[in-house]
């Protein structure tokens, strides 16, 4: 590990904490047929918000950054608990759970890359980290829910978006473009390009099923 050229400040990890439980509650409560009482909505919109930053310190070996300070668990809970008595005013704005999704990848994908940067690894596994770091939240939400994973259905460009943002940002600090700047820019890639994808239905190419090879008939012998 080497020295740590820029520290990711405070007020950047709580917002993205924040703004992913604020999402994941947001997100939760919409399934009224699945019944979830409170306590599940407000354990989905925690889990959202921890998910990217947890798989990120993993991957570092580092010690969780949510369990290092009371802040981080009450940022999360009060986002909770504000998206669920929210959901009934917020789910009228149609592209609501969008923007806030696209803004949690950016942050914890920006956060993520910054970091691994930090810690000494080279461009192309922090950007890794950094992908993992901005979609851990959505797929731990997913799979909390019983739900298909959206990063891996077609027109979600989760993962591209991550990449995105997190190549742009590790581009620029080559080019000595300061951290705070870069990062700010990275955020924005992937904000754009997941919300644009939204908006234009962009996608990649569809996996289609490979048809057999038909089969040839032998020939009856005689």
């Amino acid at each position: 590990m080497t020295d740590a050229p820029f520290a990711i400040p405070l007020w950047a990890d709580l917002l993205a904490i924040g703004i992913g439980a604020l999402q994941g509650a947001l997100f939760a409560a919409q399934f009224r047929d699945r019944r979830l009482d409170l306590l599940g909505v407000a354990i989905i919109g925690i889990a959202t918000g921890f998910g990217g930053g947890l798989i990120r310190d993993v991957l570092l070996a580092d010690v969780p950054v949510a369990l290092t300070s009371n802040g981080y668990l009450l940022v999360a809970t009060a986002a909770a608990l504000v998206g669920m008595l929210l959901e009934r005013v917020l789910r009228r704005i149609t592209m609501t759970i969008t923007v806030l999704d696209a803004l949690t990848i950016g942050l914890f994908g920006a956060i993520g890359t910054t970091k691994a940067l930090a810690m000494g690894l080279p461009e192309v596994p922090a950007v890794f980290v950094g992908v993992l770091s901005a979609v851990g939240g959505s797929i731990l939400r997913d799979m909390l829910l019983n739900l298909p994973i959206a990063l891996m259905h077609v027109g979600s460009l989760y993962a591209v978006a991550a990449v995105a943002g997190s190549a742009t940002i590790v581009a620029l600090l080559a080019f000595g473009v300061l951290p705070i700047v870069a990062a700010a820019v990275g955020v924005a890639v992937t904000f754009g390009v997941r919300v644009l994808a939204v908006l234009f239905s962009w996608s990649l190419p569809e996996q289609r099923a490979i048809d057999r090879l038909p089969r040839v008939r032998r020939r009856r012998r005689d």
